[in-house]
Parts: structure tokens; C-alpha cells; sequence
């Protein structure tokens, strides 16, 4: 049976990314490609956190 994902090279593992703890709900979360242009910026881990739902 052959694996559905293999990195061939092509991206990082997914503990060599960076991560930071969120501050609303001071869970751990990795870098996501879609924050590359402002990883310094990000602060919380999803749009539920930054809105300050409980």
C-alpha cells in the first residue's frame, strides 16, 4: 500500500517549523504558509482566538 503523502524534498517536516503560543488561548500553533508575509505579526492561533470569543 503506498502512502498518500510523501515529502520528497520539496517542503520542510512540520517540526522543523517555527511555532509560537497563542495569546488568547496560550495553545502552541506552527507556521502556516499562508503567514509568511507577516509571521512576525501573527499572534493567535485562529479567527475564533483574535475575536475573543470564550
Amino acid at each position: 500500500m503506498a502512502r498518500k503523502h510523501v515529502n520528497l524534498g520539496r517542503a520542510p517536516a512540520k517540526v522543523d517549523l517555527p511555532s509560537k503560543v497563542c495569546e488568547a488561548c496560550r495553545r502552541p500553533f506552527t507556521w502556516r504558509r499562508r503567514w509568511a508575509r507577516d509571521w512576525a505579526s501573527v499572534r493567535y492561533c485562529s479567527d475564533r482566538c483574535r475575536d475573543g470569543r470564550p
